[in-house]
This record gives structure tokens, C-alpha cells and sequence, in this order.
């Protein structure tokens, strides 16, 4: 596999995406964003996305002149309008907002509409853990799960992430899909031709199955069973209902060329520690869980394997596969 610095992979993200016709605030926010999963290992969210996102440029499944901007607001309240364009520089409108409202109102809710596949959830949620503000991020995303005791994909796999500021060290960050694991995953194991693990998915009539594209075409297993479906079933109606945002039955899948525009939503919650019990005893807590939790030698935080790889992309790069890092130079050229 090709070695890539993170600048160069960024770099050839953003040429492709501007050829596949991203304007350059777009190109921007999206190359930083995957470039930023891949150096932490989540690949299924990285620059094998941009293929995909090139294709919906260029097939009007997302709009590469779109500008997001504030169509709603009220106090700690925000409404961003992604205009069908890619989700990361409408995610960060909503977010800058966010910070800002919740500085003042103590607490902001800043949620996203007509936007497009937001990526590793956590990224979103790094400004808010450097403003020492407790930050929550969810999403939807085209069916791919049954709700509790049904057999048809209605819901996303509908990530949750969180951050938590400490006193000392990097902010606890938790990120999660509530599938069994990221749909991302089953995409880079189809592009690789390898199997995946029983338990992750269904194919299309129900059967458990190994290989990736059955289950890309049938549907993915909630993590813990149908409290998982609950929870995804919660994450939709907060990023739909509140929003506007289409729902995930609505959406044509991320993994086709062709298809509507996805409409899809996003939500941030923001808190200012300082509103509530105050920074001081916010941090004084986090730091006396963290201790308790870390006198179990075999305990790791969230996040800190993620900070690690990272680390070591910075210094040393990332491994992609021959073929994308062909198709990167492709697109890109």
C-alpha cells in the first residue's frame, strides 16, 4: 500500500473534489474532515469517501455551489440549511454557532438540514471540547437498520458522539454508530474483497452473511439489539422532526451514483459548563470519573487509541490502498 503524508492526501481530497465541481470552502472543510477520520483509523469516513462524494457532485446528488446558512433562529436555537451541498462546512457553520449561542444562553442546539453524509461525528465536535464546552453530535443517514421487531431498513445507522473537556490532556471523546459497526466499514471491505464478520449485517432476505455487498444491499444489525434500534430511532427523530431533514427511508443510498439528494440532518447540543454546577466543579468531576476509571489497569479512554494513530500519521503518514490512491491521483488530476 502507498504511503501518503497527510498534507498530500488532503491535497489530492481537495483537487478532487473542486474538479467534481465543490467550491472551495466546500472542498476545504470536506478534505480536512476525512483526512482527519483516516489518521485515526476510522477509513470508512475517510478519502475513500471521495470517490463517492466526486460522483454526487457531478450526478446533482449534492450541490457543489451550495453556501450554507442560518435559516432559522431563537435564542439558543439554530437551524442551518446545508442547501444540499456536503455536510462539513454547513456542520460548521452550526457549530461556530452553537458555541456562540451557548457562551451566552449557557446551552445551544444547533441543528442541520438538507445536508448530506456528515462523516466521523466526532470530528465535528473537536471546536467545542477547545472552547471547554461539553458538546453532543448526531445524525442520520439513509436506511440501512429495521426498527425493533421489523425486517425492512427504515432507519440510519445514526451515529452519536460526545465531548467531554478535562482539566489536563486531550478532551474525552466518545463516537459511536449505533449499527453493530460503521456502514462505512462494509463499503471499504467490498472495495477491498474481504469478508466481513457474522453479526454485522443481513442480506437482503434476512440471513446473516459475511460478505459486505449482501449486506450493503441488505441491512445492518443494531449495536446491542433493540435497544440499539431505540436509540437510532431517537437520533431520527431529533435530527428529522426538529429539522425538516428528509429521513433515512426517504434517502437514496450514500453507496449508489445515482439517487435523489439525500436531505439528511444533523443536531449539535452544546453546553457551557460554567451555566451549570460551574467550570471548576465540571472539571473537578470529569477528572475524579476518569481517575476512578483508570485504577483498572486494563482500561483505555475513549479517544485515546484514535489520538495515538494520529499521532503517528502526522509523524509518519498513512497506508490507502494502491487502487484509491490511483483513483485519488485520477480525480484529482
Amino acid at each position: 500500500m502507498p504511503l501518503c503524508s497527510l498534507d498530500t492526501l488532503e491535497d489530492l481530497s481537495l483537487r478532487a473534489l473542486r474538479n467534481a465541481g465543490a467550491n472551495p470552502a466546500m472542498a476545504t472543510a470536506t478534505a480536512r474532515a476525512l483526512v482527519y477520520a483516516d489518521a485515526r483509523g476510522l477509513s470508512g469516513h475517510g478519502v475513500s469517501r471521495v470517490p463517492q462524494y466526486a460522483t454526487h457532485l457531478r450526478n446533482g446528488r449534492a450541490d457543489g455551489k451550495a453556501e450554507p446558512k442560518v435559516a432559522r433562529a431563537k435564542g439558543g436555537a439554530v437551524l442551518i440549511d446545508a442547501q444540499c451541498g456536503l455536510a462539513f462546512s454547513a456542520c460548521a457553520l452550526a457549530i461556530d454557532e452553537a458555541i456562540r449561542r451557548a457562551a451566552t444562553s449557557g446551552v445551544a442546539f444547533a441543528g442541520v438540514t438538507n445536508s448530506h453524509h456528515f462523516g466521523a461525528a466526532a470530528y465535528h465536535l473537536e471546536a467545542a471540547g477547545a472552547a471547554t464546552m461539553v458538546g453532543i453530535a448526531i445524525g442520520n443517514s439513509p436506511s440501512a437498520m429495521a426498527v425493533a421487531g421489523g425486517k425492512r431498513p427504515i432507519l440510519g445507522t445514526n451515529p452519536i458522539a460526545a465531548v467531554f473537556p478535562r482539566r489536563e490532556g486531550p478532551p474525552l471523546l466518545i463516537d459511536l454508530s449505533l449499527s453493530e459497526v460503521a456502514r462505512g466499514k462494509l463499503m471499504v471491505a467490498a472495495k477491498e474483497g474481504k469478508a466481513i464478520p457474522l453479526g454485522w449485517a443481513l442480506d437482503r432476505d434476512g440471513n446473516p452473511t459475511s460478505d459486505p455487498k449482501a449486506g450493503l444491499e441488505g441491512t445492518m444489525l443494531p449495536a446491542g439489539g433493540t435497544k440499539g434500534a431505540m436509540l437510532a430511532l431517537i437520533v431520527e427523530l431529533l435530527v428529522t422532526a426538529l429539522t425538516g431533514a428528509a429521513m433515512g427511508f426517504e434517502a437514496s443510498s450514500f453507496f449508489v451514483d445515482e439517487g435523489n439528494r439525500p436531505r439528511i440532518g444533523q443536531a449539535f447540543l452544546i453546553v457551557d459548563p460554567a451555566s451549570l454546577a460551574g467550570r471548576d466543579v465540571y472539571l473537578a468531576r470529569v477528572d475524579a470519573l476518569i481517575g476512578e476509571m483508570m485504577r483498572d489497569p486494563g482500561v483505555r479512554l475513549p479517544g485515546a487509541r484514535r489520538n495515538e494513530l494520529a499521532a503517528k500519521a502526522a509523524k509518519e503518514g498513512i497506508d490507502i490502498p494502491a487502487a484509491l490512491a490511483a483513483e485519488l491521483a485520477r480525480l484529482a488530476s
